[in-house]
C-alpha cells in the first residue's frame, strides 16, 4: 500500500504539474517534456532508497503498528464525538514527536449525530427481527416507533411509476448492486424521493456487491422543502426476501423504531503538518507567519486522508489505513533526510463521511492561495494490493506522473488510472489543480469497468 509514497517525493522534487488552467508559472513550466523525463531518470537511486525503506527496512510495518495503536486505544471516532477528539489530539502530538515542521490544528465546525437505540421487527407475514443500521443524519422516529405496511421497489424510477401505493408505507429499496457510484445513491437520496411520494421511513438494501447478513451505515441527505423520514440501511438477505415475498403478493408490515439524534455543530480540526520545501521557497513556522502578517510564496504538494469514522467499527481501513500511509511519507522523506523543493503537507481531515465537511472548510479557508498548490492527493479507497495510481490532469501532466510511476518498477507498481478524484479533495480539483487518489487493486479494476463511460470528464484542460 505504500506504493504512493515514492509518487509524492518524485512530484515534490521535480515538476510543476499544471491541470490545464494556468494557476502559476515557473521555470519548470518553460522546460521541454524532454528535459523533465531526463530529469526524473536520475531520481532512481532516491526511489530505490525509499523503496528499500518503506518495504524491506526498519520503516516496513511502522505505519501498521501506528495505526493499530490509535484504533486500538480510540476505537471508532464519529463526527462530534469524544473519541474523534481525542484521536486528533493524539495524532497532533505524533506528528510532533515524529519532528515534522509546522504542526498544527485547523478550528472547524462539524455534524453531531447519534444514532442511538434502533431495531426493525418484521410482524407480517411472519415475526423477524431485523439487522438494521440507521444512516448519517437521520432522524429518529418517535418512542412509540412507526409501524406500516412496506412497499418493496428495485429504483427510483419503479418507486415514481408506484407513487400512489407509496403514501403511509415504509419504503424498501431492494436495488441491485452495480457498482458503488451508481448503487450508492438509493442510500444517498432514498428517503428524499420516499418521503415526496408520501412514505413515512425508507430502508436501503446495503450498499455492497455481496453479504453475510451485514448492514452498511454511511451518510444520507435530506432536501429543503421535503419532509425528512427516518432512514436505514438493511442487509442484501432481508432486501431480497421482502422482495419474494412482496412478488408472491405477501403482506409485509415493519415496525421500526429508532433514537437518532442530530445536535448543534461540534468544535473540531483539521491535522496538519509538513515537510517544507527547498526551493519555493522555505517557509517560516506558522506561527512567525501569523506575527509579521506575512503572506510568503510556498508551493504545496498536499498528502492526505480522514480521521473521523462511523461508529460501528474501528475505522482501521476508512480510512484510517489512508491517514496513516499519507503520515508515513512525510515520515520516510525526513528519514531518508531529503528535503523537497516544494513543501509536503500532511492533511489529516475531519468530518470526511459527512460529506467532506473538514476539507471544504479548509479550502474555504486557503483557496485565495490556490496558485501555491501543485498537487492534491488523497488516500481513502482501501490499502489493498496496490497497482498504480488514479490521476486527474490534463495528459502533459498525465504524462509526467508516468514518467514519475515508472521509477516503481522494482515493485511492479506503475500504472496511472483515471479518475483521480476524492470526497476531500474534489474542490481543489473542480478549481483547476490536480488530483490523485491511491487504492488497491480490487478498487482500482472496479472504477476501470465501471466508469468507462465518464472517464474524459476527469481530464481538465485543454
Amino acid at each position: 500500500m505504500k506504493f504512493l509514497l515514492f509518487l509524492f517525493v518524485g512530484v515534490v522534487h521535480l515538476l510543476s504539474l499544471n491541470s490545464g488552467k494556468a494557476i502559476y508559472k515557473n521555470d519548470i513550466c518553460q522546460r521541454t517534456f524532454q528535459e523533465i523525463k531526463e530529469e526524473i531518470a536520475c531520481y532512481g537511486d532516491v526511489a530505490k532508497a525509499i523503496i528499500n525503506l518503506a518495504v524491506y527496512g526498519k520503516a516496513q510495518n511502522r505505519s501498521y503498528e501506528r495505526l493499530a495503536l490509535l484504533v486500538d486505544t480510540v476505537g471508532p471516532r464519529p463526527s462530534g464525538s469524544k473519541s474523534l477528539e481525542k484521536a486528533i489530539q493524539i495524532m497532533h502530538q505524533n506528528l510532533q514527536e515524529d519532528g515534522l515542521e509546522n504542526v498544527h490544528l485547523e478550528p472547524v465546525k462539524i455534524p453531531h449525530w447519534e444514532r442511538g437505540e434502533e431495531s426493525a421487527v418484521m410482524l407480517e407475514p411472519r415475526i423477524h427481527k431485523m439487522a438494521i443500521l440507521g444512516l448519517g443524519s437521520s432522524i429518529g422516529t418517535p418512542p412509540e416507533g412507526i409501524t406500516a405496511e412496506v412497499l418493496v421497489v428495485t429504483s427510483f424510477n419503479e418507486l415514481q411509476r408506484r407513487a400512489p401505493e407509496a403514501r403511509g408505507k415504509i419504503v424498501v429499496y431492494n436495488q441491485p448492486y452495480t457498482n458503488y457510484s451508481r448503487t450508492v445513491q438509493y442510500r444517498v437520496q432514498g428517503a428524499v424521493e420516499a418521503a415526496k411520494v408520501g412514505a413515512l421511513a425508507s430502508l436501503i438494501r446495503s450498499v455492497a456487491s455481496f453479504s453475510i447478513y451485514s448492514p452498511h451505515t454511511g451518510i444520507q441527505e435530506y432536501q429543503d422543502g421535503v419532509p425528512k423520514i427516518p432512514t436505514a440501511c438493511i442487509t442484501v438477505e432481508d432486501a431480497e426476501m421482502m422482495s419474494r415475498m412482496a412478488s408472491r403478493g405477501s403482506r409485509i408490515v415493519i415496525q421500526l423504531k429508532m433514537g437518532a439524534k442530530n445536535y448543534p455543530d461540534a468544535d473540531s480540526f483539521n491535522t496538519v503538518a509538513e515537510v517544507i520545501g527547498s526551493k519555493y521557497p522555505e517557509q517560516p513556522p506558522i506561527s512567525i507567519l501569523h506575527i509579521a502578517g506575512l503572506r510568503m510564496k510556498v508551493i504545496v504538494v498536499l498528502v492526505s486522508g480522514h480521521l473521523d469514522s462511523w461508529d460501528v467499527g474501528q475505522g482501521a481501513m476508512d480510512d484510517g489505513g489512508g491517514a496513516f500511509i499519507s503520515w508515513e511519507a512525510l515520515s520516510l522523506i525526513k528519514d531518508l533526510g531529503l528535503r523537497p523543493k516544494r513543501t509536503l503537507r500532511l492533511v489529516l481531515w475531519t468530518a470526511e463521511e459527512q460529506g467532506g465537511i473538514g476539507a471544504f472548510q479548509y479550502y474555504q479557508l486557503h483557496k485565495a492561495n490556490i496558485s501555491n498548490y501543485s498537487l492534491v492527493m488523497e488516500s481513502d479507497l482501501g490499502t489493498f494490493l496496490p497497482s498504480g495510481l488514479q490521476f486527474t490532469g490534463n495528459e502533459k501532466a498525465r504524462a509526467i506522473v508516468e514518467e514519475v510511476m515508472s521509477l516503481l518498477q522494482p515493485i511492479n507498481i506503475t500504472q496511472v488510472f483515471r479518475a483521480g478524484e476524492g470526497t476531500d479533495i474534489n474542490f481543489w480539483i473542480e478549481a483547476g489543480v490536480p488530483g490523485a487518489h491511491n487504492g488497491g487493486l480490487t478498487v482500482i479494476w472496479g472504477l476501470l469497468n465501471n466508469h468507462e463511460d465518464k472517464k474524459e470528464d476527469f481530464i481538465m484542460g485543454n
